[in-house]
C-alpha cells in the first residue's frame, strides 16, 4: 500500500461508520473499474500537452482556476 493510501485510510478511520462504508464502496468501485477510458483522437493532442505540463509541474494558479469556474457560471 502506498503512503498516500495509508494516509487516506487513517483519515477515513476517524469518520462515522456510514461515511467509512461509502468511502469503501467508492474505493472498490474505482478499483474494479480501473479500465482506462478511451480518448477521442481529436482530444489526444490536448491530453498529451496537459500530461507534459503536469510532468513539468506547470499548474494553473488559484486565480486561473477561479476564472475558469466563473466562466461556467455565465
Amino acid at each position: 500500500m502506498t503512503k498516500l493510501l495509508e494516509q487516506a485510510v487513517e483519515i477515513a478511520r476517524t469518520l462515522p461508520p456510514d461515511v467509512q462504508d461509502e468511502i469503501a464502496r467508492l474505493m472498490m468501485s474505482l478499483a474494479q473499474s480501473a479500465e482506462p477510458e478511451e480518448i477521442d483522437p481529436e482530444h489526444l493532442p490536448d491530453v498529451l500537452k496537459s500530461l507534459a505540463q503536469a510532468k513539468r509541474r506547470e499548474f494553473a494558479t488559484d486565480e486561473e482556476v477561479e476564472a475558469a469556474f466563473r466562466a461556467f457560471e455565465e
